[in-house]
Order: structure tokens, then C-alpha cells, then sequence
């Protein structure tokens, strides 16, 4: 009864906001640590589109706990007014009890980075099915990333036979399953490239420093090393420092950090982009909101080219652009409501790099 009364209401405020002109209001339920670089950053650059959309966005984090993420999205649940949107991540596969929670309410959901697996989509059906306001999904392209980061950084070993470390995130987590799996897909292409061993760095420097200073002596011969995001490789460089080793790295993200060791060539595969996913998925959601499907533009459940290779002087562009804070982007512009002659969304950095 309850659920339904909340459904109800929900419905109500929805047509409200639509007729009074209200702000569109979202709740993302954002996975990890508010004083997490990437996903602090990621946050603010969805409250720099929601800004120039005209969206309420409220964010909340997560922790990277399970239980901190599913305690979160109670709290929504609970609250006297839903969002008329909910984003949420499939982190740690908490995606079909978050679908379950607010099943039978008038929130449209939306899942964002990662969504939910073949096997758990078998169980409990994909966007619109069972649970019909599950609207969909925008995730970057995190196997065609750790595939392009692998063949670039296996090109360094000049086709001569080579050693490698590949450090990923979290277990349960599919981007880091993805990005593996693009990683094992250039290895089958190059025999003489052998993989030594798969470690789960957590995402965290501290974890990959302290796996890496037991590792590196065993592997002598060593050279390249493949990492699924930044801080992981930062990890294996003080490590490989502390050791006396010169690496090779390949790795992921847009910190400041990780785009000067890009342009200095400390790093010398850096794949990024992924930083702008949740504004394009605000963008996405506010055109639904008027009435424009987003799936008649690239369909319901999409993957974002957002991840690409960047050299050294576009990773000191990016960085420069990056710094200034404020991105000095208008959202609109990705927008079939700004743009109704646009046939399929193209939302990216290409015009942070010019």
C-alpha cells in the first residue's frame, strides 16, 4: 500500500513539474567516495550540465560500500518526494535490487557506467521489460579502451617477446571486467606478449604499491604494465622506483596527475574521456523528459565512444581545460531538444581538444 501511495504520489509530482515548469529533478546514486577524484569529478561535471539543462540534480555517495549504496537508495525511496529520475551505477551488481526497490513507483530509472550483466539481465530482464521504468542505459566502451591501451602498449616492445602485469579494479565490478577482457582480446594478437599475471587493485594506488612490491622481484624480465585506471599505476610506479625497475605503462583516467605524467612520458599509453558519461546521460534524460526518446537516437541501451587513445599534446590540452574548473561547455548543444536535426547522440571531449 505504501509503495503504491509513494508511486502515486510520485506520478503526481512528475505532472506537476511538467504543468508548473519545476525544475527536471535526478538522484544519482554515485558509487564511490565524495573525496574520490574521478567520481567527485565526474559528480561535478554532471552539475555542470544539469546547470545549463535546467535539472535538480542531487547526488549521493556511495563509498564503494554495497551496503552504503543500497542503504542510499532506501533513503530515496523513503524520502516525502521522489526524483522524477534516479541514475544509478551496477556496482558490485547492486543494479536489480535497486530495479526491485522502486519497482511500482512512477520513478524512472536509469543505469549509468555499468550496467547489468548478461547473466543478471537473463534473471530479471533488461530496460523495459519486467521492470518497464527502467529506461536504460549509457556506459563507456570499456573493452574497445582496454583493448586499444593493450595494443599500444604492446607496440612498445617493438615485436620483440615481452613480460606483462595487467592490475584491474574490483572483482564485481563490470567496467574493470570489460576493460580486461579488451585487454585480453590484444594479447590474443600478439603471442611473443605474454601475460604474467591479473591483479584486482581496488582502484587504489596504496593496493597496487603494496601487490607490486611483492610481484616485481619475481618477474626479473618484466616490462610492461598494463592498469585499468590511474591511481593503480601510480601504485606500481613507486613500487618500481623504490625497486630501481623502468616500467612501461599503460592506463585510465583525467586526473591532472595522470595527464602530466601522459605529457611527460612517464606514461605512455593513456586512454581517457569517460569523465563526461554522466552529463551526457543528464542530457539524454532531459530530452526524454520533453518528450524525445532518447532510443529513437541510438537506441535504449547505448555504449559511449567516449574512451580513446590521447597523445601528449592532447593530454596537455585536455589538462589545461580540465584545470580551469569550469568547463566552459554548454550541454545544450548535445541536446535533441537545442538540436532536433540531430539524428544520433554525439556527446564528447572532442570540444574540450579543440
Amino acid at each position: 500500500m505504501i509503495r503504491w501511495v509513494l508511486g502515486l504520489l510520485a506520478m503526481l509530482g512528475w505532472c506537476v513539474a511538467e504543468a508548473q515548469g519545476r525544475p527536471l529533478s535526478v538522484v544519482f546514486l554515485n558509487p564511490g567516495h565524495a573525496a574520490e577524484p574521478f567520481w567527485a569529478d565526474y559528480s561535478h561535471y554532471m552539475q555542470d550540465a544539469a546547470g545549463d539543462l535546467g535539472i535538480d540534480l542531487r547526488v549521493i555517495y556511495g563509498e564503494r560500500d554495497t551496503a552504503r549504496i543500497l542503504r542510499n537508495a532506501h533513503e530515496v525511496l523513503e524520502r516525502g518526494e521522489l526524483p522524477d529520475y534516479l541514475i544509478f551505477v551496477n556496482e558490485q551488481f547492486t543494479g536489480p535490487e535497486i530495479l526491485r526497490l522502486f519497482d511500482g513507483t512512477q520513478v524512472r530509472l536509469f543505469a549509468l557506467h555499468s550496467t547489468l550483466t548478461p547473466e543478471q539481465q537473463a534473471l530479471v530482464g533488461g530496460s523495459r521489460e519486467r521492470y518497464r521504468h527502467w529506461l536504460g542505459s549509457l556506459v563507456p566502451n570499456d573493452e574497445e579502451a582496454g583493448y586499444l591501451m593493450g595494443r599500444a602498449l604492446i607496440a612498445l616492445a617493438g615485436g620483440e617477446p615481452a613480460q606483462m602485469l595487467a592490475f584491474t579494479g574490483i572483482k564485481q565490478t563490470p567496467s574493470a571486467t570489460l576493460r580486461i577482457v579488451g585487454l585480453q582480446r590484444a594479447l590474443a594478437e600478439a603471442p611473443h606478449v605474454r601475460l604474467q599475471q591479473v591483479l584486482y587493485g581496488e582502484w587504489r594506488q596504496q593496493r597496487a604499491y603494496e601487490q607490486s612490491l611483492a610481484l616485481l622481484p619475481r618477474y626479473p624480465q618484466l616490462s610492461l604494465v598494463w592498469s585499468a585506471n590511474d591511481e593503480m599505476a601510480f601504485g606500481v610506479m613507486q613500487a618500481a622506483a623504490e625497486q630501481g625497475r623502468q616500467l612501461r605503462y599503460a592506463a585510465l583516467n583525467n586526473s591532472a596527475r595522470v595527464l602530466q605524467a601522459r605529457v611527460d612520458g612517464r606514461i605512455e599509453v593513456l586512454a581517457s574521456g569517460h569523465f563526461l558519461l554522466g552529463a551526457c546521460a543528464l542530457v539524454m534524460l532531459h530530452d526524454h523528459a520533453k518528450g524525445l526518446d532518447f532510443a529513437a537516437r541510438g537506441g535504449k541501451d547505448q555504449v559511449a565512444s567516449l574512451l580513446r587513445l590521447v597523445d601528449d599534446e592532447a593530454a596537455g590540452r585536455l589538462m589545461r581545460r580540465l584545470e580551469q574548473g569550469d568547463l566552459d561547455l554548454d550541454f545544450r548543444q548535445f541536446s535533441a531538444t537545442h538540436q532536433p536535426q540531430m539524428s544520433r547522440y554525439a556527446c564528447s571531449i572532442d570540444s574540450l581538444l579543440r
